[in-house]
């Protein structure tokens, strides 16, 4: 009888059918442990926010070999018909709409339960903040170890930037995380009035540029408004993200058409204006659109994820969230640095100015993937270390089915 062949990686006397097999055990016993009750969508657009963020910065920032030194720099600078790649991949609005509704759920529930304010902000904040001591060390070790090996100022700068840029989000996510009591009756239209008079005295009536900065928080606002009216059941008809879709798209091809608004909705070197950095009307109205799709794809999400497979799928991007938002842009530069080597590779090193470095950063996205993978071994655990205190404080709530990580995957999508 003829013997069963095993692929290349794969573990001796462990066959292509026999992983599958032991992959799909696994989802079926995360399948398992999830509550019920709970709204898989809600994950699933999570995971979805995530991983556009990820692909994004991975697609649109460029770190090019300038002599001895690294600069960051665009394709969408050279190339602005690439703008709807950003319209994509450019996802946090929808990221601040789960946020909204998460928050406003759960302290909703916190107080069911008799849970303090303060007790619930510190779990919440806790989960954020708690990977982020890692990349601070890493990153302080990092740039004094460039610098003491010589590298120019302006590398130091670009990268340790780069790096530590996921944190403004956090700090914003945080912030408004804090403020939920306040916010969970706040119509959203109230902080998209303020975007909108901020960015009239900006930019039609010659205002300071630092008003803008006031959109940090107005901006996000609004997405995460709409995530506690998500929670009070005033979006459930389709008509709500019908109109949040259509009314967030004509908005924004109107602002970019005929106001001067930019067409990209990241931040682009050298440009005179940034759609995001700080929010602008534009990003918030496109942020409606993206909000209200969301919305209108939570049943076919909701399907799709009913399987065990995809759904474990989701779960571990959301046992994983912070750490991949976190170092993701750190693998990339890992990568970058560690390439340069062999010398300035097209798609990696070399300016971002035509259609070949677009076909050579696709094919170095499963290289940035790997590095990834390989920082998410590295510090993952700082991201769990609160789930596995939580376990060994008492019994889990998780059936104990399997392994014991499995059980862990479990009780993450329970606690997320």
């Amino acid at each position: 009888m003829p013997r069963a062949r095993t692929r290349p990686g794969t573990p001796r006397g462990t066959t292509a059918p026999a992983l599958r097999a032991r992959i799909r055990r696994a989802a079926v016993r995360i399948d398992a442990a999830t509550p019920p009750g709970r709204d898989r969508a809600v994950d699933a657009l999570r995971a979805c926010a995530i991983l556009g963020v990820v692909l994004g910065h991975w697609l649109v920032t460029a770190l090019v070999a300038d002599g001895t030194a690294l600069r960051a720099a665009s394709p969408l600078g050279h190339m602005p018909w690439l703008a709807p790649v950003s319209w994509v991949f450019q996802t946090l609005a929808v990221f601040f709409l789960v946020g909204g509704h998460v928050a406003t759920k759960g302290l909703a529930s916190a107080r069911a339960r008799g849970t303090s304010y303060g007790a619930w902000l510190r779990a919440r904040l806790a989960r954020l903040f708690g990977p982020v001591a890692a990349v601070l060390g890493v990153w302080t070790v990092a740039a004094a170890g460039l610098l003491l090996t010589g590298a120019s100022f302006v590398t130091v700068h670009t990268v340790v930037k780069l790096a530590l840029s996921p944190l403004w989000f956090l700090l914003v996510f945080a912030a408004l995380t804090a403020a939920t009591p306040l916010l969970t009756r706040l119509n959203p239209l109230w902080p998209l009035a303020v975007v909108l008079h901020v960015d009239l005295v900006r930019f039609g009536l010659g205002g300071p540029a630092w008003l803008g900065w006031v959109n940090l928080a107005a901006g996000w606002l609004v997405p995460y408004t709409l995530g506690a009216a998500w929670t009070r059941g005033e979006l459930e008809r389709p008509r709500a993200g019908w109109a949040l879709l259509a009314g967030g798209a004509v908005a924004t091809a109107l602002l970019v058409a005929c106001a001067g608004y930019p067409a990209s909705m990241v931040g682009v070197p050298g440009a005179a204006v940034s759609n995001l950095n700080p929010p602008t009307l534009a990003a918030v109205t496109f942020g409606l659109a993206q909000c209200g799709l969301a919305l209108l794809l939570r049943e076919r999400l909701r399907r799709a994820v009913r399987r065990p497979v995809p759904w474990a799928a989701v779960a571990l991007v959301n046992l994983s969230a912070m750490t991949l938002f976190l170092w993701h842009q750190t693998a990339m530069m890992a990568t970058t640095a560690t390439a340069l080597a062999a010398g300035r590779l097209p798609g990696l090193h070399t300016v971002p100015d035509g259609t070949a470095w677009v076909a050579a950063r696709l094919l170095w996205l499963p290289v940035f993937a790997l590095a990834l993978a390989v920082c998410w071994a590295a510090f993952h655990g700082f991201e769990q270390r609160r789930a596995r205190r939580a376990r060994t404080a008492g019994p889990s709530r998780v059936v104990r089915v399997g392994r014991a990580s499995d059980s862990a995957a479990g009780e993450a999508v329970r606690r997320a």
